[in-house]
């Protein structure tokens, strides 16, 4: 019997990259390193500057995970993805694991992919996180199909991309897994009144918190409007946006000087580093994800990591992760109108609900914990398709 540690690469970014993606693998690395081995082909390059609408692709945190790599993936350089499948083939790995988030890579996924060795080509699995991109376009549909053509197996991170994986490859198998839950930045707990003079916010005013970089299919828009629905009935009531403007800042900025929110908002254009992440949540009392489309949030996981709990629009297969008026509340269209009326339900019921306790239970449940189980399943299905 063969009781040697199951060899498996993964492709995906992770440190020196900032983002979701980088965190998500780190997170998958060390959940994985406790039954296998295991190692990550990062990237030398993620995507070109030139199409990175950021300052910068990197993490320029004080703390940062970091998580063992070899960055050695172009994303735009054909010879590179056959170097890069010979390694593979050198190594002969039980399995092949692709991180799948973005079209951008599917001309490099697939090559890679394609260039491994018959044997290995029966063991490639990819984890999606998104099937189609958020602002996607019939090319990236055609893109995701050949980037994801090559694999054998998914892991689907919500039900959203299960039922769009379902429905484009029938045969193949599908596992679903989840985001985990970033409780990584929590820390020690702090000072509150002292954290909210930092951001001149008074210890008897509320705080919404929208975090995270900005394009039009996260919403702020909406819920900007939405806080002018309800700022003279909640004057106490103050919104924190905290993240990178991926799209024209004087749109949101014009929409705050057209409702006169200026001392409502208190704005933080800048990529959040990971020392400074906990006092934005620390300091929030909801976290908004007014999205008009989604699979899953890194944001959501990332607020239920500091037990805070969630406003979510219906959409896509974020509501999924949201147990209305428990852990959150869920807002049934990404409407200004629907959702300011779901704020004005949150301060009704905030005092009546543990929402604290309830997150605490029902990430109990989340299905990330059960990764190591599903890829052990993955292996045994590749050898018995070997016999």
């Amino acid at each position: 019997m063969d009781s040697r540690k199951k060899k498996i690469i993964i492709i995906g970014p992770t440190y020196p990259y900032r983002g979701g993606n980088s965190l998500f693998v780190s997170f998958v690395y060390e959940t994985l390193s406790k039954e296998f081995e295991v190692k990550i082909y990062n990237y030398k390059l993620l995507y070109p500057s030139f199409l990175f609408p950021g300052k910068t692709q990197f993490d320029t945190s004080g703390e940062v995970k970091k998580i063992p790599s070899e960055r050695i993936v172009n994303s735009l350089n054909p010879f590179n993805w056959i170097k890069v499948a010979s390694k593979i083939n050198n190594e002969k790995p039980d399995l092949i694991i692709f991180d799948w988030w973005h079209p951008y890579f599917a001309l490099c996924h697939f090559f890679i992919s394609s260039f491994v060795n018959k044997k290995l080509k029966k063991r490639i699995l990819f984890i999606t996180e998104n099937y189609i991109s958020h602002e996607g376009h019939f090319i990236d549909r055609l893109l995701t199909r050949l980037g994801l053509h090559h694999s054998k197996y998914f892991i689907a991170l919500s039900q959203k991309v299960e039922e769009e994986l379902k429905q484009n490859f029938k045969n193949k198998k599908i596992y679903r897994s989840e985001l985990p839950i970033y409780d990584h930045l929590a820390g020690n707990s702090e000072d509150i009144i002292s954290l909210k003079q930092k951001f001149s916010i008074s210890e008897n005013e509320k705080v919404l918190l929208f975090f995270g970089y900005i394009r039009k299919y996260k919403g702020l828009d909406i819920l900007l409007e939405a806080l002018s629905l309800i700022k003279t009935e909640f004057a106490n009531v103050k919104l924190i946006v905290a993240g990178e403007f991926y799209d024209d800042k004087k749109f949101y900025l014009d929409l705050i000087e057209k409702y006169n929110l200026q001392n409502s908002v208190v704005m933080q254009n800048e990529y959040i580093p990971n020392e400074k992440v906990k006092e934005y949540f620390l300091i929030s009392d909801v976290v908004i994800l007014p999205y008009r489309s989604a699979t899953q949030s890194g944001i959501l996981n990332l607020a239920y990591g500091f037990r805070k709990p969630v406003i979510v629009t219906k959409v896509g297969g974020l509501a999924e992760f949201v147990v209305n008026e428990s852990t959150g509340l869920v807002v049934e269209e990404p409407e200004p109108e629907l959702l300011a009326k779901t704020i004005r339900k949150f301060f009704e019921i905030e005092n009546k609900i543990d929402f604290d306790k309830n997150i605490s239970d029902f990430i109990k449940s989340n299905k990330f914990n059960n990764l190591n189980d599903i890829i052990k399943k993955v292996l045994e299905e590749c050898n018995d398709s070997e016999n």
